[in-house]
């Protein structure tokens, strides 16, 4: 599966620059937490270290074991049919050599087999019990070493045997071939493993090849210029030429256009974007030429950020890994002693030559009962999964998300940005005195024009649409979940829910009922006060997202309960969730009381899931046990959020909670498939079927059976690439 360190530092460093190997950080896919500047081995497994970094390909690994199973191929294959000469009809070879002469020419033929073409698995078996740390290495160079050097000893001091070694030619037995099947075997398996292993990186590959390699800068002069994406800054002004990838993630300030931003979301429908729209870095411009303005670059851009976390969750561990990793450290031990009890019995009890039965069934235990298939079974399906869910613009953040998603039955979802749109427009202006729509508009919107939320950017744009200019606020307060306060012109306004309202007014409002027919109508009212008093009510509405209504319902045939959490207005929320068929409903929650809901539902041994996409969702997203954020929120929901939406609609959730279930399902069936395979293998090998039905198990055989379980393991993990959600 690997090879020597100073063989693969040296291949490696030809890939990639020298200068950036050394600097480069290297991890184990085995062992994420082994990690090294530069190439190397894991100490533990014996694996080659990875680059962490996702767009260094490193394949000589692969290489070197091609060029090893090669060489040992083509000394193995006349070895064996010497070896064996004496069962095929009309062979020479009894003709032409002597029994001595033929045990050194078998000699000399496994030289190279099993020193050069085997000297990686002899180096990790050693560093395997340095480190006290046994693995598959460490049965594979056991088993090899045994065989090849007893031969050795068999044909330069067969003095040395007593009688019991002797056959009945009085010849002490030997097997060269043994041990140079077992490696070319191994070996081919490794190539087989390794070829598979390398198509679980297809979809980090893909992602890698979408990234513009240019972009078209236009300077203050107004001329253009071709640069290499990596000159690029933000605030840089970029053309996109209809046809061509945008640079990088940035916003509209000139033309219009459509873009096909089916790689992030796996929608082909065009979007259209204009002037204000922001637009994402590797997705395909239409017709149109715009000008964007550049607000990520480097690793900060979505595509980088996409490629780190299918990166990092393809390496992490699972915690069922935990239990596979306990079981083959036991394992490992188990067989050696195994192995040992193996040669005894046969050397006191087996047929005659009673030792070489013994050493042959030693070997063979050795060799099939190598918890290769056991170690890939979990990293396997996890690199394939998160690849999966890239290409559905679904991340998981690590294996742990994957593994907890399947096991969730309720679900608690945010109202705005995530059931609807986030995009709210400004549909009502109730005026409660003296001032006029205009005014009351323009000084709300005053207040607001410094915000983000969604709320905010409604009540702005619907105040530009009337041309009304902004005035300038002074003492701008926010206060938390409930609205905002500040100055204009002298007049102290207040805007929010009616919480803050009626912590900051000195009267109540003329007629409540105004607020409630809003919020029936699904609206969100707002209260705007002046001086303390108030003077209209302002009302938005968020359209619900066309897939909501689906999604709820695939959620619900999934067994899961669906909880509705918006800082709304029971009324509001009502209507909503009526919409959508969602009865568990709590509104008009402050962020710590989101945090609290999500406690409370947890308590009653629930595995809880939260889905939201603002600031205000991040600590529950980071309190419950999977945090679900929508790639249309902000950068502080998805750094909480344990899984990324990239889309931002509850049908992500569906497909991902639908892939972790495919995945967790796809890694018990490796292990089971490994299991099953060494618990028959081993006894097999031991010799158990020998007394009733005169069966024993050759350690070519076993080699071969081994090699074959850990692609069947690798074989199963790729269907994942293939399921449909």
């Amino acid at each position: 599966m690997s090879e020597c360190h100073h063989h693969k530092q040296s291949k490696a460093q030809k890939k990639i620059p020298e200068e950036l190997a050394s600097s480069t950080e290297y991890l184990c896919p085995m062992h994420p937490e082994v990690r090294q500047l530069g190439p190397g081995d894991c100490p533990k497994c014996g694996m080659a270290l990875e680059p962490l970094l996702g767009d260094q390909e490193d394949d000589s690994e692969y290489k070197d074991m091609k060029k090893r199973f090669a060489l040992a191929a083509l000394f193995a294959g006349p070895l064996l049919l010497i070896a064996m000469g004496d069962m095929l009809p009309g062979s020479p070879f009894s003709r032409i050599f002597s029994p001595k002469g033929r045990a050194y020419l078998e000699l000399l033929l496994s030289l190279p087999v099993c020193l050069w073409s085997a000297y990686p698995f002899y180096t990790r078996a050693i560093s395997s019990i340095k480190m006290k740390s046994l693995n598959m290495y460490t049965l594979i160079g056991l088993g090899v070493s045994v065989a090849f050097c007893y031969s050795i000893v068999a044909v330069l001091a067969p003095g040395l045997f007593p009688p019991s070694f002797q056959g009945a030619n009085g010849h002490v037995a030997v097997y060269f071939e043994a041990a140079a099947v077992i490696v070319t075997l191994i070996l081919l398996g490794q190539v087989l493993e390794l070829r598979a292993r390398s198509q679980t990186g297809t979809a980090m590959k893909q992602l890698l090849g979408l990234a513009a390699k240019t972009a078209r800068r236009v300077n203050p002069n107004g001329d253009e210029e071709d640069i290499p994406l990596d000159q690029v800054s933000i605030g840089d002004q970029l053309r996109v030429r209809p046809g061509e990838k945008v640079p990088v993630d940035g916003v509209v300030v000139s033309g219009s256009s459509t873009i096909d931003e089916s790689m992030l979301t796996g929608e082909p429908i065009p979007i259209s974007k204009s002037v204000g729209d922001k637009v994402v870095g590797a997705t395909i411009n239409g017709k149109g030429s715009i000008i964007v303005e550049a607000k990520k670059v480097g690793s900060e851009t979505l595509l980088s950020r996409i490629i780190q976390m299918v990166a990092e969750a393809g390496r992490s561990k699972a915690p069922i890994q935990k239990t596979a990793d306990l079981v083959a450290s036991y394992f490992v031990p188990l067989v050696i002693v195994v192995a040992i009890l193996t040669f005894f019995l046969w050397a006191l009890m087996g047929p005659d030559p009673r030792f070489s039965y013994a050493l042959v069934n030693a070997v063979a235990v050795l060799i099939i009962a190598c918890p290769c298939a056991l170690g890939l079974a979990t990293p396997m399906s996890i690199m394939v999964a998160s690849g999966k869910g890239a290409s559905l613009g679904v991340l998981f953040k690590n294996a742990d998300a994957i593994e907890r998603l399947q096991k969730v039955r309720t679900i608690v979802v945010d109202k705005t940005g995530t059931l609807t749109e986030g995009k709210p427009k400004l549909s009502t202006i109730m005026t409660l005195s003296t001032y006029s729509e205009n005014d009351i508009l323009q000084l709300a919107a005053s207040l607001e024009k410094g915000s983000e939320h969604p709320l905010a950017e409604a009540i702005t744009q619907g105040a530009k649409d009337r041309g009304l200019p902004l005035l300038a606020p002074s003492n701008f307060e926010s206060i938390t979940g409930k609205g905002v306060r500040g100055s204009i012109n002298g007049k102290i306004i207040t805007l929010g829910n009616s919480s803050l309202l009626q912590d900051e007014c000195d009267q109540a409002l003329i007629d409540p009922e105004l607020a409630e027919d809003l919020r029936k109508e699904g609206q969100t009212a707002m209260f705007i006060a002046i001086d303390k008093k108030p003077c209209g009510i302002i009302g938005v509405s968020d359209p619900i997202k066309d897939s909501s209504k689906k999604a709820v319902n695939e959620l619900k045939e999934l067994g899961l309960s669906i909880f509705m959490l918006t800082g709304d207005s029971y009324t509001t929320a009502t209507a909503v969730g009526k919409k959508l068929g969602i009865d568990n409903i709590f509104a008009e929650v402050l962020p710590e009381q989101k945090l609290k809901k999500v406690e409370e539902l947890q308590k009653n041994a629930n595995i809880v899931a939260m889905a939201g996409d603002g600031i205000n969702d991040a600590p529950a997203l980071a309190k419950a046990d999977v945090g679900i954020a929508m790639g249309t929120g902000t950068d502080v929901a998805m750094e909480s959020g344990s899984v990324t939406l990239v889309k931002g609609d509850l049908i992500g959730i569906v497909k991902a909670i639908k892939l972790s279930r495919a995945t967790m399902s796809n890694i018990k069936q490796n292990l089971f498939f490994a299991f099953i395979y060494n618990l028959l293998g081993v006894p097999i090998a031991a010799g158990l079927l020998y007394p009733f039905f005169g069966i024993l198990l050759s350690p070519m055989l076993a080699s071969a059976a081994m090699s074959l379980s850990s692609v069947s393991v690798i074989s199963n993990s790729l269907r994942l690439r293939s399921i449909r959600l």
